[in-house]
């Protein structure tokens, strides 16, 4: 009986595999973002876990709305309006109150996405439009944080979770005073620098044990989280670099003009700075995509974030100093483009 030889299959260089989809990229943004979510949930409890689940349903809710009113497939299976809602809530306090939760969820697909055409299109990342707009809409709630490892945080709602929609001035200050009252309150590292002159230790800020937005106290995760999505080849690896060093260069220039001011290790450690320069300034659309205009881009986001922290009203900066960046990235592109070979000036 004769022996059929196996086939072989022999091909030449170059070997091209096929380049993942959007889906795919976006399902591995989604893992990449679990462990932030379970770190937040174990952290400030059930509150955090609602404010996630609420934002993600609503930037959901609101794709598919916008889909059907258009005509169009729905795109929600992409996972695009899944990673909007996961990095809206991981920027907000973890006591944000739901119904406001939800505003923002579809502000950030209808004004950050699908006014400009939908997936691909948008010139600002989605979810820092949103949280721009719960800033400018809800200061107080926004700016009302909570201490980590609360007693019931299993148990029971952080008070401001559940609070009435659209309560009066009269109300909102009553409610503030019941939060603080319970004991909910806590200062973030930026506001302990900013107006108490008191610097949080390096290792607190590295492992995450401070008060925060709710997936953003962790640098130590984030970088994890961001290793996995550079080892998969779904991460500019230098987006987030050049943030963390435009960060660093600007806060030691103005360490040296004024030596109170805090040191680079600081500045890149608290607030949103490692959260946003990892899942933030590196959004695929509205991010350069040259290697000198993606060295500005950092530098740029890196010295507004240092510039409005330390003289600005507002404790952190990071949001609007990405969202300037990204109304600049045109801009920044066309004068960083490389030469092509061979080709001379007109």
């Amino acid at each position: 009986m004769a022996i059929k030889a196996p086939k072989i299959d022999l091909r030449t260089s170059p070997y091209i595999r096929r380049a993942p989809s959007v889906p795919q990229i976006m399902r591995n943004v989604v893992y990449a973002l679990i462990p932030l979510v379970i770190f937040s949930v174990i952290h400030f409890g059930i509150s955090a876990l609602a404010l996630i689940l609420m934002t993600t349903l609503s930037c959901v809710a609101t794709e598919h709305l916008f889909c059907k009113l258009s005509a169009k497939k729905t795109t929600i299976t992409d996972f695009s309006a899944v990673i909007t809602g996961l990095l809206l809530a991981m920027t907000l306090p973890p006591g944000f109150p739901l119904w406001m939760g939800v505003i923002g969820g579809f502000v950030a697909i209808a004004m950050g996405k699908t006014l400009f055409g939908g997936i691909g299109f948008n010139v600002f990342n989605p979810a820092l439009v949103g949280r721009a707009f719960l800033q400018a809409a809800f200061p107080v709630s926004i700016t009302t944080w909570t201490p980590t490892q609360v007693a019931d945080r299993f148990i029971d709602f952080i008070p401001s979770t559940l609070a009435l929609p659209f309560m009066r001035p009269e109300e909102t200050a009553q409610w503030t005073a019941q939060v603080a009252t319970d004991g909910f309150t806590g200062a973030t590292p930026l506001a302990l620098m900013k107006f108490q002159q008191v610097i949080t230790e390096s290792s607190s800020l590295f492992f995450g044990s401070v008060t925060g937005s709710a997936g953003e106290t962790s640098a130590l995760l984030i970088l994890l989280c961001g290793g996995y999505l550079i080892f998969r080849n779904m991460l500019d690896w230098r987006i987030p670099a050049a943030v963390i060093f435009g960060t660093a260069i600007s806060a030691e220039f103005f360490h040296l003009i004024d030596p109170d001011a805090p040191r680079a290790l600081f500045m890149i450690l608290s607030g949103g700075l490692m959260f946003a320069a990892v899942f933030m300034a590196s959004d695929m659309v509205a991010s350069p995509i040259t290697p000198v205009g993606i060295f500005v881009f950092g530098m740029v986001v890196g010295f507004l974030t240092v510039l409005i922290r330390l003289y600005g009203a507002m404790t952190e900066a990071v949001m609007y100093a990405i969202l300037f960046g990204n109304a600049a990235t045109p801009l920044i592109e066309s004068f960083t483009q490389p030469k092509i070979y061979g080709a001379r000036k007109k």
